[in-house]
């Protein structure tokens, strides 16, 4: 049990703020130990004193003529609920990363800075819950490396009924994401060209999208307590809650970050999240009017092909709903330049196919239902 507090005026309404003051430290302490993803960069941290209700800057002094900034928002969705159903919280923080950050990606650009805010039903009236805080502290130190961002801030707040989920901490985390680029760098979707490469890199999980028809699903057929299921040597519930892959450093460095010149040329990024590889891939495509030949996708993750085998879904409606092994797509006329950093970063990642002149995206299916049929969607 965890040590009692006596309660004051905004306790008996069911909010503790010694509590909540010591989870708002927990949040603060794990942002601090991400300033030095941007030490000496764009996007440094600047604290003139040293409180985590202090105020906490970004330097901007010095920026050329053609600097650009922007700011993307995003959350991790129903996937807390799975972190929930498990009981592990230190890998959320990589799915929040990867949908706000990997999405400056998709325009050039390099993220920077991250701001968040956690909504909690109730840190509680005692410690019970704040081991559960610690855990996503530890996630948001993890993925801020990752995705070589600092975070500026650790909000929390206690919203009591308005927030429901499985479980004794239902919560749900959004973010927003400042990012910066070079006017040369920017990629306005017209660089494409038939003939470019389309390298794909390898998503194992679900990222943080098609969860609700997974839920669905996996309720429908194993009832609540499907987390607790055997699969594969561990539980479905493990394998649903795979992180998200973040792709923000990795991509940065190839196509050249703020203050970098990059390794490869890029004409295009297509970030497979919503709507799975024939709506993001069409995103990109369209100003261009130009279309992509995928005959060489990777494999689903073996908790995807299990969802869309146990609930019947079509290899047409799975790729849309899902991204069905693909995390990123990188539009290139340098692949073999992109293989090799991929090899030396440690990222998996091979050619899926071409840009053509038809406005279509075709696709050889990898899903369970047939194998090798072609999947085609217009470019509209």
């Amino acid at each position: 049990m965890g040590k009692e507090r006596k309660p004051n005026a905004y306790a008996l309404a069911g909010v503790d703020v010694d509590v909540e003051a010591e989870a708002s430290r927990i949040m603060y302490e794990a942002s601090k130990k991400t300033f030095e993803n941007r030490t000496g960069r764009i996007g440094e941290i600047v604290t003139p004193f040293d409180d985590f209700a202090g105020l906490k800057m970004v330097n901007i002094s010095k920026l050329p003529e053609g600097s650009f900034m922007s700011l993307g928002f995003d959350g991790a969705g129903t996937k807390v609920e799975i972190a929930e159903r498990v009981g592990r919280y230190n890998t959320i923080a990589f799915d929040l990363f990867a949908m706000v950050c990997d999405d400056a990606l998709i325009r050039g650009g390099e993220s920077i800075v991250v701001g968040s805010n956690l909504d909690i039903k109730s840190v509680g009236m005692d410690d019970h819950f704040l081991p559960i805080m610690r855990q996503l502290g530890e996630g948001y130190i993890a993925a801020a490396k990752e995705a070589n961002v600092a975070v500026i801030n650790g909000e929390i707040a206690q919203m009591g009924s308005l927030i429901s989920g499985y479980g004794e901490f239902p919560f749900h985390w959004g973010a927003a994401c400042i990012w910066v680029a070079r006017k040369e760098k920017i990629l306005t979707g017209t660089e494409m060209k038939a003939g470019d490469a389309v390298v794909m890199l390898q998503e194992k999980g679900f990222r943080c999208n098609g969860l609700s028809l997974v839920r669905k699903i996996m309720k429908s057929v194993h009832g609540e307590e499907w987390h607790t299921v055997q699969h594969a040597g561990s539980t479905l519930g493990e394998l649903t809650l795979t992180p998200s892959r973040i792709y923000s450093r990795f991509v940065a460095g190839l196509h050249g970050g703020f203050d970098t010149e990059g390794t490869c040329e890029i004409h295009g990024v297509a970030h497979i999240t919503g709507g799975g590889v024939p709506e993001k891939m069409i995103r990109v495509l369209r100003r261009a009017k130009l279309g992509a030949r995928l005959e060489n996708l990777f494999d689903p993750g073996e908790i995807v092909q299990y969802v869309q085998r146990t609930g019947s879904i079509s290899d047409y409606d799975a790729y849309r709903a899902w991204n069905m092994g693909q995390g990123m797509a990188l539009i290139t006329p340098e692949p073999e330049k992109v293989l090799a950093e991929a090899v030396r970063y440690g990222m998996d990642a091979q050619v899926a196919g071409e840009i053509i002149a038809e406005p279509r995206v075709v696709i050889s299916s990898k899903g369970v239902e047939k194998p090798g049929q072609e999947l085609s969607f217009d470019v509209d």
